[in-house]
């Protein structure tokens, strides 16, 4: 099977086993999104939804942000890691969008990732769920998965992972594909135990079955 054809066939069959996929990024507004996605760098989605609970309570909105003392906006965010450099980020990210973008964001790839902290997967998972724009986000599940499944050969660079995948997954599939790796490599494909092969949708086509 080529790989075109894998890669269809693995849309399809995640498409049954997990029909309705989004951002595991808990946000109502696009700004919110920018935010999360920066704390959750070497953290989980679980814990970033928690902590920003508080990070908004005290900063409602990009102004109060934006105005917020870097070293106040750490205090809260420390329990997600890298405290200090993700503060900073966040705190010229907001900056950013109040004086240039009027409290929004921007809706193209190369502006977004203009702002700080925001890098390729970022900025493709905001193109992909604020924008409905085709995306492929390579987080750790993606590249694990991928790599795993044939669709690439080997390959552990996101960006290179992510411009091979843009070869073979429709464009209008990406981002929805992307999400539904993160469910099936949270449930199934699973990186700190053995992958429950037995389980998988995908058990028979996969090139790693049983390993």
């Amino acid at each position: 099977m080529t790989k075109d054809k894998l890669a269809l066939e693995i849309i399809e069959r995640l498409k049954k086993e997990y029909p309705d996929v989004g951002c595991t990024l808990d946000y109502d507004q696009a700004w919110k999104l920018l935010v999360s996605v920066r704390l959750a760098a070497q953290c989980t989605d679980a814990r970033v939804n928690v902590v920003v609970q508080d990070l908004y309570e005290k900063y409602p909105d990009v102004n109060a942000l934006a105005e917020a003392d870097p070293a106040d906006i750490e205090a809260i965010v420390r329990p997600c890691g890298l405290g200090r450099s993700k503060a900073r980020d966040i705190s010229a990210c907001m900056k950013i969008l109040r004086d240039e973008y009027g409290g929004g964001i921007p809706d193209n790839f190369k502006a977004l990732m203009k702002l700080p902290g925001v890098g390729r997967k970022s900025a493709n998972l905001v193109m992909g769920d604020v924008f409905g724009e085709p995306a492929i986000v390579t987080d750790t599940h993606c590249i694990r998965l991928v790599n795993r499944m044939g669709l690439v050969d080997q390959i552990k660079d996101p960006k290179k992972v992510e411009m091979a995948l843009w070869e073979i997954i429709p464009p209008e599939e990406g981002s929805d594909f992307c999400h539904r790796l993160v469910f099936l490599g949270r449930d199934i494909c699973t990186a700190r135990t053995k992958p429950h092969c037995e389980v998988c949708c995908l058990k028979d086509i996969c090139p790693k079955e049983g390993l």
